[in-house]
């Protein structure tokens, strides 16, 4: 087997953990319907704020999700940019759009109140 065969299945096995854990696969199939804050994914996780910022690190750390900054917020979204195996995983998820659509819902209610 030649070496750059044996990262390439190292890299996928490391990948495959990542998203083996069921709050990361949430994570990113609610990041693959919108870019998202902690306090939304809070939110609708119903998780706390450290375990959440957790999760979001390992998934930065191996290039599935990138952050972008808007003032004091930072919004999560899906790295494009990763493997295309990753890409299939997630059009292979249930769609959580309900959820974020819920969401918005609710914080267009509270700031109208």
């Amino acid at each position: 087997m030649e070496p750059t065969d044996m990262m390439q299945i190292l890299y996928m096995a490391d990948i495959f953990k990542l998203l083996g854990d069921k709050t990361r696969l949430t994570i990113m199939a609610l990041l693959y319907v919108q870019s998202m804050c902690v306090r939304d994914l809070v939110e609708i996780l119903q998780a706390s704020q450290p375990s959440v910022s957790q999760h979001l690190a390992k998934l930065r750390s191996h290039g599935l999700v990138k952050e972008t900054r808007k003032g004091a917020w930072v919004f999560y979204s899906i790295n494009a940019e990763s493997t295309p195996v990753v890409a299939q995983i997630l059009q292979q998820l249930p769609t959580f759009k309900q959820y974020v659509e819920r969401l918005r819902e609710q914080t267009v209610s509270v700031v109208a109140n």
